[in-house]
């Protein structure tokens, strides 16, 4: 089953121009990590506190990144036993969010099964997607068992980007990530397409360019002349990979905000 709401927004309708840019994001991980209430946090700006966990559908919204719309569409999975039935999200997903609960080790430890197929599932593709690993339940600190510094380790390692959010807390956070895993998304097509390598030149001085040369008329042939340039020596930049940690703490007030009902979810209670 797949739903489709979207955010209200001012101006009125849009024209259609041309069909939006789609952008589709999975979000992998254990059960209680915490997968349905970012994806319903993203959505409506709620925190659902109750849901089914063998729930799985994928939703979507309109959105504007950098002053792009594009259609982001989220699948929120329900692995049973990890990722063992993973090819319906493998050759669908675009950018892969793997979630883990800060207070729960357990489920910090399941992510690197997930981080250990996508990697191998990179490998047999031409081209890499995305993966953003995620700690959730920042509000949870006082009970928190996975350091920040072993999140940013494990995704050095796998070489994606970490952030730590509150579903239950914080909207901003929550959207950031989203949005983040559309900017990677479209980087990540920018590269794949053929432009030409950035080169830089060593320190070394070039030998004086050549005059041109004048090939003998031969059998009344008209004569050719060739230009001779001078060579340099070149490097290529190499490509930096880089974990990041992004940390956003704000009121509890802010899952309060009015947003539009939702009816689509099952089993789940809004707040």
């Amino acid at each position: 089953m797949s739903s489709m709401f979207g955010k209200p927004r001012a101006g009125g309708e849009r024209l259609p121009q041309r069909p939006l840019t789609e952008c589709n994001v999975a979000i992998l991980g254990c059960q209680g990590a915490g997968k349905s209430a970012l994806t319903v946090k993203f959505l409506t700006k709620r925190f659902i506190s109750e849901y089914d966990p063998n729930l799985e559908d994928t939703y979507a919204s309109e959105e504007l990144v950098d002053q792009q719309p594009v259609l982001l569409k989220v699948m929120d999975t329900a692995d049973q036993d990890g990722p063992r039935n993973c090819e319906r999200y493998l050759r669908w997903a675009s950018a892969f969010l793997v979630v883990y609960s800060i207070n729960d080790r357990k489920s910090f430890e399941g992510c690197q099964s997930y981080l250990e197929v996508l990697a191998l599932h990179a490998r047999g593709c031409q081209h890499r997607c995305p993966v953003l690993l995620l700690g959730n339940k920042l509000d949870m600190e006082q009970y928190r068992q996975v350091p920040a510094a072993e999140g940013m380790s494990l995704a050095s390692r796998f070489g994606c980007l970490f952030y730590e959010v509150s579903a239950c807390q914080d909207f901003a956070g929550v959207q950031h990530v989203f949005h983040e895993a559309v900017r990677e998304v479209r980087r990540q097509a920018e590269q794949s397409l053929p432009v030409r390598p950035l080169f830089i030149t060593e320190e070394r001085t070039c030998p004086p360019v050549a005059m041109p040369v004048a090939l003998p008329t031969r059998h009344g042939l008209a004569s050719c002349t060739f230009n001779t340039l001078s060579t340099v020596n070149y490097k290529e930049i190499p490509s930096v990979a880089q974990a990041k940690l992004v940390t956003v703490k704000s009121s509890r007030a802010q899952s309060k905000r009015k947003a539009p009902t939702l009816t689509l979810l099952k089993g789940f209670k809004i707040f």
